[in-house]
């Protein structure tokens, strides 16, 4: 009997792929590598993948060391983890936490595959406000070192299917976990305009957060909002009776901003942010240290306001009273890192963070 044909690759059209599903050379690294390369080098991130923020900057921050245990607590696509680990060898181990369920396995077969075994790194499906619950279960009272990047990983931006871009049309879902929860789409179906326009000043400090809910709403009493199109279609026109000169300014900053404002909703992460925060005492060291990324202004204020109030009560010994932010090197190499802000804060040898 004739051997199978090996079947062929899928090839798409022309020089330039848009379309995610048709990006596969960028998917396989391993194959392609020139094809990563120039994506990198045009200063862009290769779909499916992620490039971490502010690297350097977490591990002086951090300052990881043999023997210290520590937690990342948005494992995303493992790039600070596997910068982590190797600084924390020999006798140290990291706790890795990611809610997404699609994106975690991935990220944990490409740690291991670099080596890193169940004896020096641990994987949990959790929320980082989960936290407390998660140390307890693997018998840690508390970590050394803990980080969290608040940003929503490339993996899930770049990917259509997840409903976090408006760049390729698909399902509006938005959330990290996708069987949990109420879809964006089921969100936008029920929320009132006044609530909406709330979410969109309060997540995104949008402008035209008024026109642009009662756009939206319009828009679901003719059809469903439930596609990234749709909810794209609605901002721009809640947007056009503006001065052609300030729709050129400002561009597709307040359809991104609107789907960061609902992003927000679907995942209560500034309430899974709060957790966190009221959490570290308990879970940091004496002499630990906390990084936290945040990309919007609602993030930073809750994170500056709680390490503020942790040094006042003697929580903190000291903190990073003005943020890190990303240099023009790497903003110019990875746009996406344009909004970043890093704090720290070093835990005390005592005291109680207080309810914020």
């Amino acid at each position: 009997m004739d051997e199978p044909r090996p079947r062929r690759r899928p090839r798409y059209p022309g020089r330039n792929p848009r379309r995610f599903e048709e990006k596969y050379k960028e998917r396989d690294p391993a194959r392609f590598p020139e094809t990563v390369a120039k994506v990198v080098a045009s200063g862009k991130t290769p779909a499916g993948t992620h490039r971490p923020v502010l690297v350097a900057e977490v591990l002086d921050a951090l300052r990881p060391a043999p023997g210290l245990v520590a937690v990342d607590a948005t494992l995303g696509y493992g790039a600070h983890a596997a910068a982590l680990l190797p600084r924390l060898l020999p006798g140290g181990r990291l706790v890795g936490l990611d809610a997404d369920p699609v994106e975690l396995p991935r990220t944990e077969a490409r740690l291991r595959d670099l080596g890193f075994g169940e004896e020096v790194l641990t994987v949990r499906r959790s929320s980082f406000a989960g936290l407390s619950k998660v140390l307890s279960g693997l018998g840690l009272e508390t970590v050394d070192l803990l980080l969290a990047d608040l940003g929503v990983s490339s993996m899930q931006l770049d990917d259509p299917a997840r409903g976090f871009t408006f760049r390729e049309d698909g399902p509006l879902d938005m959330r990290m976990n996708p069987v949990r929860g109420l879809s964006a789409a089921q969100l936008l179906a029920r929320v009132s305009e006044a609530r909406l326009a709330a979410l969109l000043e309060e997540n995104a400090d949008e402008p035209h957060a008024a026109a642009i809910a009662r756009a939206v709403v319009t828009a679901r009493g003719l059809r469903p909002v439930d596609t990234t199109a749709a909810l794209a279609d609605a901002v721009r026109r809640a947007l056009s009776a503006l001065p052609e000169r300030v729709r050129q300014e400002e561009g597709d900053d307040p359809v991104r901003q609107t789907f960061q404002a609902l992003r927000i909703e679907v995942n209560d992460e500034l309430g899974a942010l709060r957790a966190l925060l009221t959490a570290l005492p308990g879970c940091l060291a004496p002499g630990g240290r906390v990084a936290i990324l945040t990309f919007h202004s609602g993030e930073d204020r809750l994170v500056k306001k709680a390490f503020q109030a942790g040094a006042r009560a003697g929580v903190f010994s000291d903190w990073s009273r003005e943020p890190v932010r990303p240099g023009p090197e790497e903003v110019r190499a990875n746009p996406r890192a344009r909004p970043a802000k890093l704090r720290w804060a070093l835990r005390a040898e005592t005291g109680d963070l207080p309810a914020f």
